[in-house]
């Protein structure tokens, strides 16, 4: 049984920081990609971050890209998002995504195989 569950999310004013983190359970964590996605209301779930089971392949969206990171330590089997620079547009409920594709990273939600429950970032002006 494979459970994700991220942690971290919160209220916070724009030009703030965040870091979300996803803890998973299950014996090939290392085998895997991960992803970050978030969803705000009214509009469709959308790629945010990507790593590869390595962390030799790491994909940003534009719209994240310089401001957020994202890590993995397949050790204590978390994956992290470090988020700078908040905008009021990074308000949604972001998940936790694995992918048990060796080797590749992507993104489309349909590619990735367990989700987690979701954790809330709302950003305010």
């Amino acid at each position: 049984q494979v459970q994700l569950v991220e942690s971290g999310g919160g209220l916070v004013q724009a030009g703030d920081s965040l870091r979300l983190s996803c803890a998973a359970s299950g014996r090939t964590f290392s085998m895997w990609s991960m992803g970050w996605f978030r969803q705000a209301p009214g509009k469709e779930r959308e790629f945010v971050a990507g790593i590869s089971s390595n962390g030799a392949r790491i994909y940003y969206a534009d719209s994240v890209k310089g401001r957020f990171t994202i890590s993995r330590d397949n050790g204590q089997q978390t994956v992290n998002l470090q988020m700078n620079r908040l905008k009021p547009e990074d308000t949604a409920v972001y998940y936790c995504a694995a992918d048990r594709t060796f080797g590749v990273v992507r993104q489309s939600i349909f590619e990735y195989d367990y989700w987690g429950q979701g954790t809330q970032v709302t950003v305010s002006s």
